[in-house]
């Protein structure tokens, strides 16, 4: 009986810094079976990743996978490109929008739900130098509000 809820694996905290969040999808993800254990165990990594539309279907490419220790021959290329679940309307949309607006398609985390292996997949916008210092400065102002009314209350 697979577990019931959301049990996050993976996520690219990189990509908040780097990018303005526009509209996220959840996807599910292809895999072979030893990657599949291999991620259960934790062995994902998101960093430098990003997903783009191949003749009408969604990949997930950069997304590392290392191999799982007790998979011999089954094992696959850590680095292979992942065919992402997604409906048709939705991956022609998001198509749309990377090649009209200069957009990004960034994994942002990998879970599971309910038992099944899911990817959070975000359209996004590349942020500038001053943008990244403007979000930095607005978090050190909420952190010293949230300090004050601790001390205070």
């Amino acid at each position: 009986m697979p577990q019931k809820g959301v049990k996050v694996i993976a996520q690219n905290r990189r990509a908040r810094h780097d990018y303005f969040v526009l509209e996220t999808w959840e996807a599910g993800i292809e895999l072979k079976g030893t990657e599949v254990k291999s991620i259960r165990l934790g062995k994902c990594n998101l960093k430098d990743c990003y997903a783009a539309v191949k003749n009408g279907e969604m990949f997930v490419l950069g997304m590392h996978i290392s191999p799982y220790e007790k998979g011999s021959y089954f094992n696959t290329d850590p680095m292979r490109p992942k065919r992402l679940l997604m409906h048709k309307s939705e991956i022609r949309k998001a198509h749309q929008s990377v090649m009209q607006q200069g957009l990004a398609l960034i994994p942002l985390s990998v879970y599971l739900k309910d038992g099944r292996m899911k990817v959070e997949l975000a359209l996004c916008k590349g942020k500038k130098l001053y943008d990244k210092r403007d979000d930095m400065a607005r978090r050190d102002a909420q952190r010293d509000i949230e300090r004050a009314v601790r001390a205070r209350g």
